[in-house]
C-alpha cells in the first residue's frame, strides 16, 4: 500500500493539471484572440496557436473608443450593488425566521423557498413586463433593480435558512441574557457566524445580475442603460459580422475581478454552499 502512494499521488495531479488546463483554456484563447490582426485570425492557412503576424492592441482601442464599455462596467455595478443589498435586506430576516420555526412547518417553508427558486424565469417574463410597464421603468436600469431579486431572493433565503439553522440557539439565548434585543443578538452572535453563508450570497447574486442576458436585453433598449452582458454583444454583433477580437478582449476584462473575487474567496464560497446545501 506504501508503495503505490507515489503513483496514486503522480496520478491525482495528473487528473488536477488536465482539468486545470481544461479549466483555463478558454480563458487563455480569449486572451490570445484579443491580441490577433483580422489578417491572422481569418487567414485558413495561419496556425490559430500563434502569432503569425505582430499582436495589435487595435481591437482593444476598439472596445473602449467605439462602445460605450466603462458606462455598461458601470451599469452592471451599480444595478449589482443594489440588487445585493435587496437580497440581503429581505433573504436574511426570511432565512432567519424560517430557520427558528420550530416543527415540520420551518423545514417546509424553506423547501417551498426553494421549489420558488426553480421556476423557469420565462414563466415570470410577461407578468414582470406588465409591472414594469405600470410603473414606468422601461429602458430604465431600476427595471432590473425590480426585477432580479425575485430571482436571487428564494435561492439566497433557502441558502442561509442551512447556516442559521447550524448555529446553536444557545448562543443568541446568552447574548440576550446579557441585555442584548433579539435584533441586536442576531447581528452580534449570528451574523458573523453566517459570514460564510453570506458571502456566497454576495456573490451568487453579483454574478447572476452581471451574466444575465434575458432581461436585459428584453427591458433595456438604450446603451446607455445597458448592462455589460446585453451591451458587448449589442455593440460588437452587427448582423452578421463579428468583432471576435473585441468581444474576446471585453470577456478577459470582465473576467479578471470576478476570477480573483472568486478565488480570495474560495474556502468560504465552498463552505457555504456546501453548509447551506446539507443543512438547508
Amino acid at each position: 500500500m506504501v508503495a503505490r502512494a507515489p503513483a496514486v499521488t503522480a496520478a491525482r495531479w495528473v487528473v488536477l493539471v488536465f482539468f486545470a488546463l481544461l479549466c483555463a483554456f478558454p480563458f487563455a484563447w480569449a486572451t490570445f484572440t484579443s491580441f490577433k490582426a483580422d489578417a491572422d485570425l481569418y487567414t485558413v492557412g495561419h496556425v490559430p496557436f500563434f502569432y503569425n503576424l505582430p499582436p495589435t492592441f487595435d481591437h482593444v482601442r476598439v472596445l473602449f473608443q467605439e462602445t460605450e464599455f466603462l458606462t455598461f462596467v458601470r451599469n452592471s455595478f451599480e444595478i449589482g450593488v443594489i440588487v445585493v443589498a435587496i437580497t440581503l435586506a429581505t433573504a436574511v430576516p426570511a432565512a432567519y425566521a424560517i430557520a427558528r420555526l420550530t416543527g415540520e412547518w420551518g423545514g417546509r417553508l424553506a423547501m417551498a423557498v426553494f421549489v420558488i427558486y426553480l421556476v423557469p424565469p420565462t414563466l415570470l417574463f410577461l407578468p414582470l413586463s406588465r409591472i414594469v410597464a405600470e410603473l414606468g421603468l422601461q429602458d430604465s436600469i431600476w427595471a432590473l433593480v425590480l426585477v432580479y431579486p425575485t430571482l436571487t431572493a428564494p435561492f439566497s433565503t433557502w441558502l442561509l435558512v442551512g447556516f442559521f439553522r447550524s448555529i446553536p440557539r444557545d448562543i443568541e439565548e446568552q447574548a440576550m441574557v446579557d441585555g442584548y434585543s433579539r435584533a441586536g443578538a442576531v447581528v452580534r452572535t449570528v451574523l458573523p457566524l453566517a459570514l460564510p453563508g453570506l458571502l456566497t450570497v454576495v456573490i451568487f447574486t453579483f454574478a447572476l445580475t452581471t451574466n444575465d442576458f434575458v432581461y436585459a436585453v428584453a427591458f433595456i433598449s438604450s446603451s446607455s442603460n445597458m448592462t455589460i452582458s446585453a451591451g458587448v454583444p449589442v455593440e460588437l454583433i452587427r448582423g452578421d459580422v463579428f468583432f471576435w477580437q473585441s468581444l474576446m478582449a471585453a470577456t478577459v476584462l470582465v473576467a479578471i475581478p470576478v476570477a480573483l473575487a472568486y478565488n480570495f474567496f474560495l474556502d468560504r464560497f465552498v463552505q457555504g454552499l456546501a453548509l447551506g446545501g446539507v443543512k438547508g
